[in-house]
């Protein structure tokens, strides 16, 4: 029994019977289960009747490939462990299949002391994966179990006692003097603010990507980038600030969720405008790029520093601006990051402290 928790499949695939032979000699006194085949069809068709932890491939094979097997291995479970078998003149070859999915080779002739080597760094790597598996689907169920927690233990009560407040306002409004009817709207802003909070945790706690493709659909930029300027106006014009955008007309198409997308481009303004000097622009500029759309929104605000750039898109960082600006949760880069990974796209960003900050989106765009 190894660290799997039961006992490990090793498969090998080489078409020299002395190799193959050589490993089972190596690993017979090893609590180890071994299935050994001569080519790559064989071999693939034992990956679906074995199921194996780890793979040996040879590279130079008749027939079948060592990088066609390769390859099928990845479509089959990118999960299981693969290392090629290369003699000397093929390292090149070993270190090119590494870059297409195996962890690592083992040059011809090698020693029962190498092979025994590799087969457990193999093993190791493989319960490390699975352990990482685990550990998302683990993250997944505590997330949804946060969330009821969220939903039912703080939502509903601070949204009874919202309610019970402007009721109480209303009966006691011909009976309360300036400063309780001060203490009062003070209290209703905290509870609205606590509220929000909760409604922000939820969304990025709830944000699910295979939810989110079912809603993917042919879009225009135009139109996303449109409605969230709409949505922040309001805010920009409070603010004195002029957002000015030259994607009108733009006949650029994505594939994606309308709602996710205009809320996350909604973020990226409503930050800038937040953070932007009165009587200031903001900029929204769109490109292609190699395949990319890429979406610009850049302000003359206040920026980030250096040391605060690398954890901009983490849940809940808010840094050291410096400034008195509105108090933020710290999360609305965070959803925004996850609407644009779930969207297959980037987001990066560039800024110099005291003078302003560009963000840029990089989505998948429709061939025309």
């Amino acid at each position: 029994m190894d660290t799997l928790g039961r006992t490990p499949k090793i498969l090998i695939i080489d078409d020299e019977e002395v190799v193959l032979d050589s490993c089972r000699q190596i690993l017979r006194k090893d609590d180890y289960k071994l299935s050994t085949v001569s080519n790559g069809e064989l071999g693939l068709q034992m990956l679906h009747e074995f199921e194996p932890d780890l793979v040996f491939v040879d590279l130079k094979m008749p027939g079948l490939s060592g990088f066609d097997v390769l390859k099928k291995i990845r479509e089959v479970d990118p999960n299981i462990v693969s290392i090629v078998i290369t003699g000397y003149s093929t390292v090149s070859s070993a270190i090119e299949a590494m870059k297409n999915g195996a962890y690592d080779f083992l040059p011809k002739p090698f020693t029962p002391d190498e092979f025994r080597l590799i087969t457990s760094r193999g093993l190791d790597r493989r319960k490390l994966v699975l352990e990482t598996i685990a550990l998302k689907r683990e993250k997944e169920m505590l997330k949804e179990h946060f969330a009821a927690v969220v939903s039912h233990e703080l939502k509903s009560p601070l949204g009874a006692v919202q309610q019970n407040l402007y009721l109480l306002e209303d009966e006691l409004s011909e009976k309360l003097n300036d400063d309780q009817k001060g203490r009062i709207e003070r209290m209703k802003a905290k509870i609205n603010d606590l509220i929000n909070l909760i409604h922000t945790w939820l969304r990025v706690i709830t944000v699910d990507v295979n939810k989110l493709k079912e809603n993917f659909q042919e879009l225009s930029l135009e139109m996303i980038v449109s409605k969230a300027v709409e949505n922040i106006q309001p805010q920009a014009i409070k603010n004195d600030v002029e957002i000015v955008s030259d994607v009108c007309g733009s006949p650029s198409l994505i594939i994606g969720d309308e709602g996710t997308l205009v809320e996350a481009i909604g973020n990226l303004l409503g930050n800038a405008v937040k953070f932007s000097r009165v009587g200031s622009q903001i900029n929204i500029h769109a490109e292609k790029i190699e395949g990319y759309l890429a979406i610009t929104v850049a302000d003359s605000g206040i920026g980030i520093s250096k040391e605060d750039i690398p954890y901009i898109f983490e849940d809940f960082f808010t840094g050291d601006t410096g400034q008195k600006v509105e108090k933020s949760s710290g999360l609305g880069l965070a959803i925004t990051r996850r609407i644009i990974e779930a969207h297959n796209g980037s987001i990066s960003v560039t800024s110099e402290l005291g003078r302003g900050s560009t963000f840029t989106i990089k989505l998948p765009i429709i061939p025309t």
